[in-house]
């Protein structure tokens, strides 16, 4: 016998479930899966031998994507990550070109989440279009155990490694600008907020997606508010048209907005790593909205650097007592599963994820490019069963509306892009 037959294997390094990632385990539904749709065009073509290997040497650059669910006893106090040295599975495919091809891989990304119990929980899907339409990378992430900025992260990573270029992130913006309060009282947050208007759901349960692209909405130089406010209100704005276009009696809204301070170069911690807060708007301020649209913008900045300024554990405090390794995970998952339908009609209306501009050049090289156009999709389960994502690339906004089909139709999430696009618009005062 060597001496190396005599060296034991390596233990697997394990690492506990955040709180996040419990709660969203716990909560988990096949038919509506908590998935993390990432959509990058790129002008060009990439050699399939070359990005595997740049995307496997991006996963061993970020260690903490390689993990799966750790299995143990049923009586666990704990579920747990196991990192791995390597996958477990082939992470990058190829799926044969066709006119339908990227249709089904965004369709995959919605419903078949990556399994937990294999490394890593994401995959990457390569579609070639037609010769002048370029390729789409589709990433799914599986919500369980990552974001999509952190996903991004570990892209662009694979971006500098296939092309050679250099993808730093580019320096957030400076924001010289103070925000005086504002008058007006926001709605309590015991009130149950307004629910989307049910529009024509469609057959079978699940998620679909709408994905446009938006200019940029115009902003005065030195406006106390941000890009991010008037998105905003645009979302506010149109989700108060749509529910008076379907009869619904006006309603207090509430749109949950995940906050990420997380650096962006290689020392980004991976993971869920954003918090959530929660942005209120009365009806009267929305239906006055047109003839004081300065004001409200103003009223919504002063809100969300508020909201974004105060120190909040990343789902409350009651989600931290509620993950405490006091009894067995399957209890506890059972208590999150039902206070989650108690809370059911406290659920903020809607979510508007605002991923802001895209840091990373996302540059694949001379013959693949630098990607043009990046969308994003949260997971867009009931009660809230609709939710908006956006991202600018190129100094265009990539918008992303993604419902439950227990609520809305296609024709529905045509109507909705067609109200965000031109209340959008409104939000481009210049005084």
């Amino acid at each position: 016998m060597t001496a190396l037959e005599n060296v034991p294997p390596r233990t697997p390094q394990r690492l506990p479930f955040p709180v996040v990632d419990e709660v969203a385990r716990h909560c988990r539904q096949d038919e509506e899966p908590e998935t993390v749709h990432i959509e990058v065009r790129l002008p060009g073509r990439l050699d399939p031998a070359r990005l595997r290997r740049a995307f496997g040497e991006a996963l061993r650059r970020h260690p903490r994507v390689l993990m799966r669910e750790a299995p143990g006893p049923w009586w666990r106090r704990r579920y747990e990550w196991e990192l791995t040295e390597a996958p477990d599975v082939e992470v990058v495919s190829f799926p044969r070109p066709g006119r339908d091809a990227l249709r089904d891989a965004r369709t995959r990304a919605l419903s078949h989440a990556p399994a937990l119990s294999l490394s890593p929980p994401i995959r990457l899907e390569v579609v070639a279009g037609p010769q002048d339409e370029g390729t789409a990378l589709v990433l799914t992430v599986n919500h369980v155990a990552l974001d999509g900025p952190a996903c991004l992260r570990v892209l662009a990573t694979a971006a500098e490694l296939y092309g050679g270029k250099d993808n730093s992130p580019a320096a957030p913006p400076v924001r010289t600008a103070t925000v005086e309060p504002a008058a007006g009282a926001a709605p309590s947050h015991w009130t149950p907020p307004a629910r989307v208007a049910p529009g024509t759901p469609g057959p079978t349960p699940g998620n679909d997606v709408l994905v446009t692209e938006l200019p940029l909405p115009h902003r005065p130089k030195g406006a106390p508010y941000t890009v991010n406010d008037q998105l905003m209100v645009a979302t506010a704005l149109t989700l108060a048209a749509w529910n008076r276009e379907h009869g619904a009696r006006p309603r207090p809204l509430r749109i949950t907005m995940p906050v990420d301070d997380r650096p962006r170069d290689a020392t980004m911690p991976i993971g869920n790593g954003t918090r959530l807060v929660e942005v209120p708007f009365a009806p009267d301020e929305l239906s006055e909205a047109l003839t004081g649209m300065p004001g409200l913008l103003h009223r919504t900045a002063t809100r969300t650097r508020a909201l974004k300024s105060l120190p909040r554990p990343q789902l409350g405090h009651g989600a931290a007592l509620l993950t405490a390794p006091v009894l067995p995970v399957p209890w506890r998952g059972a208590l999150a599963r039902a206070l989650r339908r108690a809370a059911a009609p406290w659920t903020s209306t809607t979510l508007l994820s605002n991923i802001g501009r895209i840091p990373y050049s996302l540059d694949f090289g001379e013959e693949a490019g630098r990607a043009h156009a990046v969308w994003f999709s949260a997971p867009a389960r009931m009660p809230r069963g609709l939710t908006f994502t956006t991202a600018s690339t190129a100094g265009r906004l990539h918008l992303a509306l993604r419902w439950s089909r227990t609520l809305l139709g296609p024709g529905d999430g045509a109507r909705l892009r067609e109200l965000f696009a031109h209340h959008l618009h409104a939000t481009e005062v210049t005084r």
